[in-house]
């Protein structure tokens, strides 16, 4: 009977599986669902990040330094009929996301933002390589 097994199947654990059947049923839900998707560009001397946030306006959108850590938060609120007696189905509601990012290496003075369309992008300059300083050392 054990001979009808898959060799893979073999040297599994009941983890391996759990976890197999855990990607199969949910499959890639986390990137379905992420706050806001990014593309990250290197761009030679920059990274340009593109983060899509449809749905907020220019002012609903921030965007925080602290220290090494870059932080994007967006917010709106419901819209509200006082009444209520017009909505056949209300759907839109309050909405709010953060993401943030390591800027460890970027020149976080220069950084600059623009919002399109429902697409925030940032340009992030390198900061520029520091060379550690050349000496000769003469042989006494």
């Amino acid at each position: 009977m054990f001979d009808l097994i898959p060799f893979e199947h073999r040297s599994s654990s009941l983890f391996d599986y759990l976890n197999k059947m855990n990607q199969d049923v949910f499959g890639e839900i986390e990137k379905e669902f992420s706050p806001c998707r990014t593309d990250i560009l290197d761009k030679g001397d920059k990274f340009v990040l593109r983060a899509d946030m449809p749905g907020f306006n220019k002012e609903d959108i921030r965007i925080g330094i602290d220290g090494d850590r870059l932080t994007l938060t967006a917010e709106h609120n419901e819209e509200s009929n006082e009444d209520g007696k017009d909505y056949i189905r209300k759907e839109r509601r309050y909405g709010s996301l953060s993401r943030s990012f390591d800027i460890s290496n970027i020149d976080a003075e220069k950084i600059t933002a623009s919002y399109e369309k429902g697409v925030l992008e940032l340009e992030l300059p390198k900061q520029a390589a520091v060379q550690p300083p050349t000496r000769q050392i003469e042989i006494k």
